[in-house]
């Protein structure tokens, strides 16, 4: 068995669902401390994070990622029990194959390669790991910045294994993401008996033409960078549960992920412009999780993108698609920051998995970039 998948079948074997860690960061600090990275354990409510570093100079490149996961699901729907890592026709299944313990295993194994072969690089590497990323995201990465930041360390370049990859690896490596922008918005009515619709107001057809408005609205056309914004309502509720009551009000949540031709006020601003001229009696509350962000070119993205072209003999693809990462939190920071990793597309699903052939040469291409940047 090759390293990087004993590694990554040790990750699995650990139940880290949100915002546990199971002792998965303390796997991995053993391994990073053998070859002499100087190790610092974080906690904040619950969540574990962990930052590692070997070298002091600049530059800094930091490879990103979490050790959660999220739920399985009914585990009786899986074809092999999901905390069970299985080998099957060349592919490892278990919650976190894809997402992202895969990718942590092959840090850590070309880390590894690295220093075996070159020795200490020209520069620092280190290990930025959370187990928040996939519930709030407010005790992971931002509080492991707080430190870094105050211990007067900056990031140069960071690489979040997130599973960038479409069909093959390495054929698509995320340059920047959109924006998240979410709301709740809750429209007024008078509740009442729906044989008497003259004595009450149903929020429900009051909201239709406020909805039909916004889910029609050109946002705005992208760029040659990001798509166009997009608006999407994902949860509506509404009623008593009678058949014979009109309710009172009904809430709406709804999210735009949007280009860096908008930013949050401007959408704030459109929004609530439609829903004035409604004359709608209304609240909303807004969550932003996230600005756009965009490493358009540079050393890392060049040292990504011949770092697969030596090892896949491929060209990638630049995108910003998909849905935020905890690059969001590193890129204002000034870092230029990239995803890379395995194939996405089982990813959150039952019997997820990755090609163990994959695992092995997603090791390659990061020692690769290590070599690309730090010799």
């Amino acid at each position: 068995m090759s390293s990087t998948l004993e590694l990554t079948k040790d990750l699995i074997a650990r139940q880290s669902v949100t915002p546990e860690d199971a002792g998965c960061q303390q796997l991995m600090a053993e391994r990073l401390k053998k070859i002499g990275f100087e190790i610092t354990h974080l906690k904040s409510n619950g969540v574990t994070n962990l930052w590692a570093r070997l070298g002091t100079e600049a530059p800094l490149f930091a490879f990103a990622g979490h050790t959660d996961v999220v739920p399985t699901g009914p585990a009786e729907k899986w074809t092999f029990p999901p905390f069970e890592p299985t080998e099957h026709q060349g592919h490892l299944y278990g919650r976190g194959t894809a997402d992202m313990k895969g990718s942590l295993a092959a840090m850590i194994t070309a880390s590894e390669t690295f220093i075996a072969r070159y020795g200490q690089p020209k520069g620092s590497i280190a290990f930025l790991i959370t187990s928040d990323e996939e519930g709030p995201a407010t005790d992971g990465t931002v509080r492991v910045l707080e430190h870094i930041a105050s211990s007067g360390e900056k990031i140069d370049w960071c690489l979040v294994g997130e599973p960038s990859s479409t069909s093959k690896l390495g054929d698509v490596v995320k340059n920047g993401r959109r924006g998240s922008l979410s709301a709740t918005l809750t429209i007024m009515g008078k509740q009442g008996h729906v044989a008497y619709p003259h004595l009450a107001q149903n929020p429900v057809h009051i909201a239709m033409p406020v909805l039909d408005e916004l889910t029609n609205t050109e946002w705005d056309k992208g760029n040659s960078s990001f798509p166009a914004t997009t608006f999407q309502i994902s949860n509506l509720h509404s009623g008593t549960g009678a058949t014979n009551v009109i309710p009172g009000e009904i809430e709406v949540l709804f999210n735009f992920r949007f280009s860096t031709e908008l930013n949050e006020e401007s959408i704030k601003q459109r929004v609530t412009s439609i829903l004035d001229r409604h004359k709608i009696n209304y609240e909303i509350e807004w969550n932003l999780s996230g600005n756009p962000f965009l490493t358009d070119q540079g050393q890392l993205v060049e040292a990504t993108k011949t770092a697969i072209k030596s090892v896949t003999g491929y060209d990638t693809e630049l995108s910003t698609a998909g849905g935020t990462s905890d690059g969001r939190f590193i890129a204002p920071t000034g870092a230029q920051v990239i995803e890379l990793g395995p194939l996405n597309k089982s990813i959150h699903q039952i019997d997820e998995n990755v090609s163990i052939a994959d695992l092995e040469q997603l090791s390659v291409i990061y020692a690769e970039i290590l070599k690309n940047l730090l010799t």
